[in-house]
């Protein structure tokens, strides 16, 4: 299986050099999409064993990730990790996902911010829960973390999804991919992670009301197209979220250790 990790930055200046040295130490692929940043986000990682991607201006999250899918597949990668450039998520927890993908081929595999959730900020908790709830009855599944950046998405689930990032809006992506991911049979696997939310100071880009807003009217159109999917909501409901122990992938993660690096950047 060969990986590829991207990173969408918009002013991630003060976290994106340390994260990007973190990544490269589990995968020698890494891509980071600079999306229109005005602190010098793209300077941070100059000399770094990056693919550095920009765009000119600001695009959005899902236009960003649509960029490093991009140049991820044409590169040949069979999976892609996506981390966000703030800090919230750890590159050392990669190799776990990885394990978990290789385990269950074909699924998307999320982080799931399980682990130190109860220091969550509540209007974050509850945003989060609400959102879980609505993409869990449209995907017709429990979901444990609908709104992690951190995932591994199967190379065929982002081919046959390829102008879904370029139509939505910024954050509904992640959350739109989880239904048609499902749709296509590829069930959501979630691991738990850390979840970390002071993030340098700088504050979420994810506005709870106005992003959470757009999450449930694009869910709408769904429920709406199927005639409410009461299976779903009963499947979404009765069965428990797909959960692998946390340490389930250990043993399989440090056994082959970090992936060697490349000596020089693109």
């Amino acid at each position: 299986m060969k990986p590829a990790i991207v990173i969408p930055a918009r002013d991630e200046a003060r976290t994106i050099a340390d994260l990007a040295r973190r990544a490269l130490c589990q995968c020698p692929d890494v891509i980071v999409v600079d999306d229109g940043s005005r602190d010098g986000t793209a300077e941070a990682v100059a000399g770094l064993a990056v693919i550095l991607l920009r765009h000119d201006r600001n695009r959005g999250k899902a236009a960003a990730l649509a960029t490093g899918f991009a140049r991820a597949l044409e590169s040949g990668a069979d999976v892609v990790v996506t981390m966000d450039g703030d800090g919230q998520h750890r590159p050392e927890d990669v190799p776990r996902l990885l394990a978990a993908a290789r385990r269950y081929p074909g699924c998307l595999v999320i982080g799931a911010r399980l682990l130190g959730r109860d220091a969550y900020p509540r209007a974050r908790s509850f945003a989060n829960a609400f959102a879980d709830f609505w993409i869990g009855w449209a995907s017709g599944q429990r979901l444990a973390d609908s709104q992690s950046g951190q995932r591994v998405y199967p190379a065929s689930l982002l081919r046959s999804n390829a102008r879904l990032p370029l139509r939505a809006q910024g954050f509904t992506f992640e959350s739109e991919i989880l239904i048609r991911a499902a749709r296509e049979g590829c069930e959501a696997i979630a691991v738990p992670i850390v979840a970390i939310h002071d993030t340098a100071g700088r504050p979420s880009h994810f506005r709870p009301v106005r992003d959470i807003a757009r999450i449930v009217f694009m869910v709408a159109g769904y429920l709406l197209r199927s005639g409410l999917n009461p299976a779903g909501l009963w499947r979404s409901l009765r069965g428990p979220a797909r959960i692998v122990a946390a340490t389930e992938f250990e043993s399989q993660a440090s056994d082959r250790g970090p992936m060697p690096r490349r000596e020089t950047g693109t």
